[in-house]
């Protein structure tokens, strides 16, 4: 699928699936020096190990951010990248932990499209699931994007 995609090439229920990604420690403490977050949930072992957890888990907004870049990965998105007018917002769940070392891909999924009062652009809203190498979803949200429609 490397023809150039619109508005008008999506339609409710498509679905596809990104390579999958491990996260490492490295990422977490990565992420935590670019943040700012320290919290020991995610940084410190034995924090970790009196959680909820058991253990140190990765920092929610790292999983967003890990989903933000696998969603750019996949062919699908890539063909349409050209035409992305703009993410219009996001809506997310934080549903299971992201340990250490789990394995994440994303799956995308149509929800609805719907046109707006400019004939040259289009809504997509997109479910988006993060799931880990058990086939459990960790994170979950939708979000709209706006996509330029195939010219007349």
């Amino acid at each position: 699928m490397s023809e150039l995609q619109f508005w008008e090439d999506f339609n409710d229920g498509d679905a596809w699936e990104s390579p999958g990604r491990t996260v490492t420690e490295t990422d977490v403490v990565q992420f935590a020096m670019l943040s700012g977050d320290w919290m020991g949930l995610h940084t410190d072992a034995e924090v970790g190990k009196a959680s909820a957890f058991g253990e140190r888990v990765a920092h929610g907004l790292l999983g967003l951010s890990i989903a933000s870049g696998l969603f750019v990965r996949t062919q699908r998105v890539q063909s349409m990248a050209p035409n992305v007018m703009a993410l219009l917002g996001l809506e997310w769940k934080f549903t299971a932990p992201i340990r250490f070392g789990d394995t994440v891909h994303l799956k995308v999924t149509v929800n609805s499209r719907r046109e707006t009062s400019k004939k040259d652009q289009g809504i997509l809203t997109l479910l988006r699931e993060l799931i880990n190498q058990k086939g459990e979803v960790v994170q979950v949200g939708t979000t709209p994007i706006m996509v330029r429609r195939r010219p007349a």
